[in-house]
């Protein structure tokens, strides 16, 4: 089938909470693991959330051409999607679910084209996405407000998804994303 899902938004507005639910409901969808070189936060485990990787190692597998895409998303954090796991749930006959910042989605989209489906999840409002970020307790207040002032910039770019979903009542985003989903799905 070589389809592939791609979910973007700012940090805090709920896109990895949706893609975790979807992956439980449609057993034929598999995560792409990205790759960073940034520090796990919180309970993250390398090879699950992300490959964690050193700057050197990074930049290493960048001369190798080793990336389907990567971004440097902040000065010396990098992010990436490894050819290798494309191969991999491909060759499974699965449907790729990435789960990436803006910029990566929207370069991802580019470089998949029509075996691809974009969705931007929309925070509500920055408030309630500054308020989400600081009760995920994992970022300190520094981080938070790097976050919170990238978030205008984001959304300024959420027309470039094929589908935006306001995350304001999560049942409903996942509800409207399903949808979206089956009718990619059935084309």
């Amino acid at each position: 089938m070589e389809k592939v899902i791609i979910f973007s938004a700012p940090s805090g507005s709920g896109k990895t909470t949706i893609v975790h639910e979807l992956l439980k409901r449609y057993p034929q969808f598999e995560f792409s693991v990205s790759a960073t070189s940034r520090a796990p936060r919180g309970a993250e485990k390398d090879g699950v959330d992300y490959y964690f990787l050193s700057e050197e190692e990074f930049l290493a597998l960048i001369a190798k051409d080793a990336f389907v895409e990567w971004e440097a998303v902040y000065a010396g954090t990098h992010y990436g999607t490894l050819r290798s796991e494309v191969d991999r749930i491909w060759s499974k006959g699965n449907i790729i679910i990435f789960d990436v910042d803006v910029v990566g989605g929207i370069n991802l989209k580019k470089i998949f084209g029509h075996k691809a489906c974009s969705i931007f999840i929309m925070p509500p409002s920055v408030e309630e996405l500054e308020r989400r970020l600081i009760g995920r307790g994992t970022d300190s207040a520094e981080v938070i407000a790097k976050r919170v002032a990238k978030a205008a910039s984001e959304i300024e770019r959420a027309p470039e998804f094929d589908y935006i979903v306001v995350n304001d009542v999560l049942a409903d985003a996942i509800a409207k994303t399903e949808q979206i989903i089956d009718n990619f799905i059935a084309e």
